[in-house]
């Protein structure tokens, strides 16, 4: 079977494994591990590429911990055809139901994190690069007070432009009047507050996925001897939105718009989610909140601000379990509502990581979470890359530990 086609319903997911050659040229390699009470069969090898710029470019929006598109793809393209649904209940960037539009797949979306809307909806319906031109060119370059100190991020007149974008976007927004551009620039410029080039708002920082707080920014500032110049947010916006676009073909344009009319995007408990029937769901490919390694209301605070969302209540809202017991029982309860929401075949790829220094691997206990929902557990596969800068600067510098690893339990309901 070739790479990349679908799996019919005789196929085995093990099987087709078993005669994978991996991208690095050589064989994979297959192992028997016992997981709890289930005997898994452990493939390791390299199954996607890590660089980033293979995967379209509509993906290129930075989240804290989110994976690259070419994992979701991997299972997307094996274990679905077109017309089936796709879910993601930690949807983060949206990286998995994007894919999943692309590919001509139905989604359903779910964080507990209302910024994962923000981030996820305009994408399925890209505006041309001239109609938001048009559309920034309506918004006043000055606004008024920011509501909170920002000195240490923007010049004072880039500040202002900020300001003034984010309240035209609030406006609109509880006015009703919003629509796809709106969304679009709302999205693009969330994007682009914060950053370590001149692409960005801000003055050099930490990459995007992450904001540090206003005294850590004063420290880079005086450690740096810098000083935050003048960005111009507007031609900032367009470029990226044009950079976005830059790879999307006619057909995935229609597919991520016939996706996007029917997705169901939720800000709900992936404990919980009423609105997803019965048997629903032919694959899920999620990465689960791990542990309290990623600091999720920290890291989102400028964006939260930005948006006109309550960091605070967001951060109650989003599992940062400190103990695998703790952990263990929320995503036990996950697993329930997944088991719910699959249709009898269909799959769940539980993507998690080596954490704290190898003393805890989560698919150790991920595995029995499945079963005991009523999965088989189909396979793990170790996807073997080497690690990203935003992985160095966690303080990982090889494939021994982290949170990037690419480890994957599979489930299959009988």
């Amino acid at each position: 079977m070739a790479t990349g086609s679908t799996l019919s319903a005789a196929d085995d997911l093990p099987g087709y494994l078993h005669q994978y050659t991996s991208l690095s040229g050589q064989p994979v390699q297959e192992d028997q591990v016992t997981i709890g009470r289930s005997e898994v069969r452990k493939f390791t090898g390299e199954f996607w590429t890590s660089r980033q710029r293979q995967g379209g470019s509509i993906h290129e929006v930075s989240y804290r911990a989110c994976f690259k598109p070419q994992l979701p793809r991997f299972f997307i393209s094996l274990l679905t055809k077109k017309g089936d649904t796709v879910y993601d209940p930690f949807s983060g960037r949206g990286t998995t139901v994007i894919e999943a539009g692309l590919l001509g797949r139905s989604v359903i979306a779910n964080d507990a994190n209302p910024l994962s809307r923000i981030m996820t909806e305009p994408r399925f319906f890209p505006p041309d690069s001239a109609a938001v031109e048009k559309r920034l060119a309506t918004i006043p370059r000055e606004g008024g007070a920011a509501g909170l100190d920002l000195s240490m991020f923007y010049h004072p007149e880039t500040e202002q432009e900020i300001v003034a974008v984010r309240e035209y976007l609030l406006a609109r927004r509880e006015a009703h009047r919003d629509d796809m551009i709106d969304r679009w620039i709302a999205m693009v410029a969330t994007n682009r507050l914060t950053g370590h080039s001149k692409g960005f708002f801000s003055v050099y920082t930490l990459p995007p996925n992450q904001a540090v707080s206003q005294q850590s920014q004063r420290k880079i500032n005086e450690k740096r001897s810098q000083v935050p110049e003048y960005r111009d947010t507007r031609r900032i916006i367009l470029d990226k939105t044009k950079s976005l676009l830059r790879t999307l073909t006619d057909e995935e344009n229609r597919n991520l718009a016939r996706a996007g009319k029917n997705a169901r995007l939720l800000s709900e408990d992936a404990q919980a989610t009423a609105e997803i029937p019965d048997e629903f769901v032919q694959l899920t490919v999620t990465s689960p909140p791990f542990l309290d390694i990623v600091q999720y209301r920290e890291d989102n605070w400028l964006r939260c601000w930005f948006n006109g969302l309550d960091e605070k209540a967001i951060g109650r809202r989003i599992t940062m379990a400190r103990t695998v017991n703790d952990w263990s029982s929320v995503m036990g309860r996950v697993f329930y509502e997944l088991y719910r929401i699959t249709k009898p075949g269909g799959y769940v790829a539980f993507e998690v990581g080596e954490v704290r220094k190898r003393t805890i691997r989560l698919e150790e206990h991920v595995v029995p979470l499945g079963t005991d929902a009523g999965f088989s557990c189909n396979s793990l596969l170790i996807n073997q890359q080497v690690f990203t800068k935003t992985s160095n600067i966690w303080g990982v510098d090889n494939n021994a530990c982290g949170t990037n690893t690419n480890r994957i339990v599979v489930f299959r309901k009988p």
